[in-house]
């Protein structure tokens, strides 16, 4: 018996009416971040091995696809293998997000953009790691990222516009969870971890809503890090536990805090949360669709590269998150030797697609013209042509004995009107197009 014939573990096909979906929300996406005043950039799904390994992507690192060099011989694969490190074999890799393409290409393109410039880019990016249930080796990201502002005017561009994106699809009950990594790393210091402790402690932070409260303390204790420092998180994370987000602003985010946090930074987050807000009533955005924003002191977000304000979007009806982003200033410093001011979003679209119900493959006017087998071809692609120049989305079928499975067919695939075509008709106005239900 032949094994079945599909995609890699992790990868996926779409069929006509899948992919109409997805293009269809692309565009919407697309459309919404151009008006928000943001330009579309391509890099290449590849770029150097050493870039992509050069500490910014986190974990993600671990799970890159990587390019052999030519001309390898067995020796090379062997040591390698033995050795479990494929830097000397390796000098490309798939991309694993977008952002680190990004500031490459920032990098080499600085002097032909504006002083403040706002990128979109939206493609897949490829990552090896075990599929499950919304999270795939073959993924679409949606990103917007803003170069050259360093206040929060950025942050609050980019949620607005994620936003409104989002609205854009029909989609609405998404919540924007907030945090700051300076926040973070206060906390840490207040609660008496040593600076070299922070970043395995906040890989671990990460993991509280997969392992709780408890999963979390176990784990630091089992690091060995700081014990009295984990007695004194441990007793915040109780005094924490149950409270209400409340409303989003300086005294709530304080009231969430130890002692130490810096005022000035919780007012610059505070205030992000009311300028997405006030945008958004403006605009004349409905009470029930304007962005509920929250404080969440242990969102950490998993890139190493963050330095500012960090958020992710929730959505009730997922148990992970649908997209996130925050500040990164010091990324394209790593190539052009030199600090400058970055903020980016990004969907997760393949999560986001599954959520959204549209009847995408329509179009205003979407015809099946059925002919019999007797029919000049010549006649019918003349009579397709004369429609699609006026605008309609045209298909010929072969009428079959079966007519209303075929209409059925073509009903699922978007199409809103059919005509039969007969060996005697010559032009469109002859056609008698009838509603598919």
């Amino acid at each position: 018996m032949a094994s079945p014939v599909t995609p890699p573990r992790g990868m996926r096909d779409y069929l006509p009416a899948d992919k109409a979906k997805r293009e269809y929300a692309l565009g919407r996406i697309r459309d919404v971040y151009t008006r928000y005043g943001f330009d579309e950039i391509e890099t290449p799904v590849v770029e150097d091995y050493q870039r992509l390994h050069g500490g910014l992507g986190g974990d993600n690192e671990k799970l890159t696809f990587n390019v052999l060099k030519r001309g390898l011989g067995a020796d090379d694969l062997r040591a390698a293998s033995e050795s479990g490190d494929v830097s000397g074999i390796a000098d490309l890799g798939l991309r694993f997000d977008l952002t680190v393409p990004l500031a490459r290409f920032y990098t080499t393109h600085r002097g032909e953009l504006p002083p403040v410039f706002r990128a979109i880019q939206i493609a897949p990016v490829w990552r090896a790691e075990r599929p499950q249930k919304g999270r795939y080796r073959q993924f679409v990201q949606c990103d917007i990222d803003i170069f050259g502002e360093p206040g929060p005017l950025a942050e609050i561009e980019l949620i607005s516009a994620t936003a409104a994106a989002l609205r854009e699809l029909g989609l609405s009950g998404f919540t924007f969870r907030l945090n700051d990594r300076r926040i973070l790393t206060s906390m840490l210091t207040a609660f008496g971890f040593v600076e070299r402790e922070h970043p395995g402690v906040l890989i671990t932070i990460d993991k509280l809503d997969k392992i709780g409260a408890d999963g979390v303390v176990a784990e630091l204790r089992e690091r060995e890090a700081t014990a009295s420092a984990i007695d004194a998180l441990e007793a915040y994370l109780a005094r924490i536990d149950g409270l209400e987000a409340g409303e989003f602003g300086v005294e709530q985010i304080r009231s969430l805090l130890p002692e130490g946090v810096d005022d000035e930074v919780i007012a610059e987050l505070a205030g992000i949360g009311d300028a997405v807000r006030a945008a958004s009533t403006a605009a004349g955005v409905p009470e029930g669709q304007t962005p509920l924003v929250q404080f969440d002191p242990f969102l950490v977000r998993g890139m190493g590269y963050y330095t500012g304000p960090i958020f992710e979007i929730h959505h009730p009806e997922l148990g992970y998150s649908l997209g996130g982003g925050g500040r990164y200033d010091n990324v394209v410093g790593r190539f052009l030797g030199q600090e400058v001011p970055a903020s980016g979003a990004s969907l997760g679209f393949d999560r986001l697609v599954d959520l959204i119900d549209v009847d995408a493959a329509r179009h205003d006017e979407a015809l099946v013209l059925v002919y019999d087998r007797d029919v000049d071809p010549a006649t019918l692609v003349a009579l397709k042509t004369q429609l699609v120049a006026r605008g309609a989305r045209v298909r010929l079928e072969k009428r079959a004995k079966n007519l209303k499975g075929l209409l059925d067919r073509v009903t699922q695939a978007g199409f809103t009107a059919f005509a039969v075509v007969r060996s005697d008709t010559r032009r469109i106005d002859e056609l008698e197009f009838k509603p598919l239900a």
